[in-house]
């Protein structure tokens, strides 16, 4: 399980900040489902009175546990190039990859995508989603290409082109379940983008070898 841990117990955390990385915990080894919040309070060691007075309404509870994974990421993400020493752009652009489609993460971004979707039909309790979904990636993506020598301007076209290209392979992955296919693809777009031969994308990472769910 790829994702940050919560803090330890000697790091000083807020209760809501205890709650989320409970629920990210629980929903990564038990999913979600017609859960209620009054279960869901029960299943995290709290009461539906404080999942209330922090979040609101069940909706709310989960739109912050979205926000909370999505930082999560990008935390792993910084963390990824702050380690990375001479890997190329490239390179990190598939750690990062073989991160999110650890299958671990796989009921955060079922959510994540159900809630996107009611945002965009405009459901006001999923609208909070929406704030900074994009300029939060785009932002650090951009000062790491500037970083790598491209100028502005590209260098926030490749970045919002980076974002839509993940997000919509992992779509993909979920739908599909064949990491081996939607690997693939992303090699294709990181050929392209540092402009090698993509006749025949790079070969693939051990973990995504013969990955594929099951009946399809």
């Amino acid at each position: 399980m790829w994702y940050m841990p919560a803090r330890s117990a000697a790091s000083p955390s807020s209760p809501r900040d205890l709650i989320l990385g409970r629920a990210i915990e629980h929903l990564a080894a038990h999913g979600l489902g017609d859960t209620s919040l009054r279960q869901l309070a029960g299943a995290l060691g709290t009461s539906h009175r404080m999942l209330v007075y922090h979040f609101g309404s069940k909706e709310g509870f989960l739109v912050a546990v979205v926000r909370a994974v999505e930082a999560r990421q990008r935390a792993a993400l910084a963390e990824i190039v702050a380690t990375a020493g001479s890997a190329s752009p490239a390179e990190i652009m598939r750690r990062f990859w073989d991160r999110l489609a650890d299958p671990a993460l796989w009921p955060h971004e079922r959510l994540f995508f159900e809630l996107y979707s009611q945002a965009l039909q405009g459901r006001p309790h999923a609208l909070p989603l929406l704030e900074g979904i994009i300029d939060s990636w785009i932002e650090p993506a951009v000062e790491f290409a500037r970083r790598h020598g491209l100028p502005e301007r590209p260098a926030r076209a490749q970045a919002r082109l980076g974002l839509a290209v993940m997000r919509g392979l992992l779509l993909d992955l979920l739908a599909t379940g064949d990491r081996r296919a939607v690997d693939q693809a992303l090699e294709l777009h990181v050929a392209t983008l540092v402009g090698q031969d993509t006749a025949d994308p790079a070969p693939l990472s051990p973990l995504s070898r013969g990955t594929r769910r099951s009946g399809k």
